[in-house]
């Protein structure tokens, strides 16, 4: 639950937003678009194909992240400590 409540908070920060788009941005250039852009398959699905799918899965998922983080009010306590 701490690990929780601590990574909404590292994720409100306007840093971590940046980072990430950044991130993303770099992910979907010309060095790692020509790492992955070979005669490979995977379950007969190219390896491109693949990096595309799973890039924007993952950003699904730290966008869901980044609005739940914002959604936390600031003095969310661990739920544990009130007894």
């Amino acid at each position: 639950m701490k690990l929780r409540v601590a990574l909404f908070k590292r994720l409100r920060l306007r840093e971590s937003w940046v980072i990430f788009f950044i991130l993303g941005f770099v992910m979907m250039n010309y060095p790692f678009i020509q790492i992955f852009n070979k005669p490979y398959r995977v379950f007969s699905i190219p390896l491109l194909y693949l990096y595309f799918v799973g890039g924007w899965a993952l950003s699904i998922a730290v966008i869901y992240l980044f609005t739940k983080a914002i959604n936390q009010p600031e003095d969310e306590q661990d739920e544990g400590d009130h007894r």
